[in-house]
């Protein structure tokens, strides 16, 4: 799930530069993970035979829906970026076992960091390592250059605390699940995966069973409430440039209807599952 110090074996990374792969980032890789020192989910979850999953996406569609209690009987709950849980608990529950971000995703006010959870890298970019090991060290950052918005200048966890996910999901999101345009192995226009489907990627290799819950645009409804913590309207997604949303869609929308994964909130198919 994380890489850990035999991370060099697979070639399949190793081979790719980032978002696909370690390639020229194994120095600093190294160092990181040498300050991290833990590389599981921790000894309760790592332990169970039977694992179950699921991944709240942070879409408006969760509002209003009571979840929170059955989405914290899960044994792994999986949370995106900066989307909050305080103060919506009873529709996304409480409970953490980790947040998967990139330095651009990540919570910036401190104090709406949860107590307890790992703080998961979802590395993109070279650049989002060396951020990476500025949070670890707990060392100022001095520049902002080469990032496309503002990012989170401290990061409240220990370092053991901390993962970095196997860039191997976002390869095998891209080109083997959705089937984006591999362009080389390089980041390139339309083919890089949301991080909710990168996040069910990874769930679906070591979960026995994967739901997700606030996933789903819905662009027939440009007045909807795009998150379910915001103001923001459906309206507001523009066609990004590294992201291919139809396509994603259409993956999701297969797994939905093969029973691979449980959307609890309906979101993906509408009523068309």
């Amino acid at each position: 799930m994380f890489l850990d110090p035999n991370y060099k074996r697979f070639s399949k990374i190793g081979d790719c530069l980032p978002p696909f792969g370690v390639k020229s980032q194994e120095k600093i890789i190294d160092i990181l993970l040498s300050a991290t020192k833990s590389y599981g989910l921790g000894e309760e979850v790592d332990s169970l035979n039977c694992k179950t999953c699921i991944i709240v996406g942070n879409g408006g569609i969760l509002a209003n829906k009571s979840l929170g209690q059955k989405i914290d009987e899960i044994d792994v709950v999986v949370r995106l970026n900066e989307a909050p849980v305080k103060g919506f608990e009873k529709d996304v529950g409480s409970k953490t076992t980790m947040r998967i971000t990139y330095p651009e995703g990540a919570i910036q006010k401190t104090e709406r960091y949860e107590r307890q959870s790992l703080f998961v890298l979802s590395a993109f970019k070279a650049l989002d390592f060396k951020w990476l090991r500025h949070m670890v060290f707990n060392q100022r950052l001095r520049s902002t250059d080469g990032f496309w918005k503002s990012v989170a200048k401290y990061v409240p966890r220990e370092p053991s605390d901390m993962r970095i996910l196997n860039p191997y999901f976002i390869q095998e999101a891209s080109f083997k699940l959705i089937g984006l345009p591999h362009n080389n192995g390089q980041m390139g226009r339309g083919n890089i995966p949301t991080l909710g489907a990168v996040a069910i990627t990874m769930a679906l290799h070591n979960c026995d069973e994967v739901a997700v819950a606030g996933f789903g645009y819905n662009m027939s409804t440009p007045h909807a409430p795009l998150h379910y913590y915001e103001k923001i309207r459906m309206s507001a997604i523009k066609e990004s440039w590294t992201h291919n949303i139809s396509k994603e869609k259409e993956f999701l929308v297969k797994l939905v209807k093969a029973g691979v994964i449980q959307d609890w909130t309906g979101g993906i198919c509408g009523a068309g599952c």
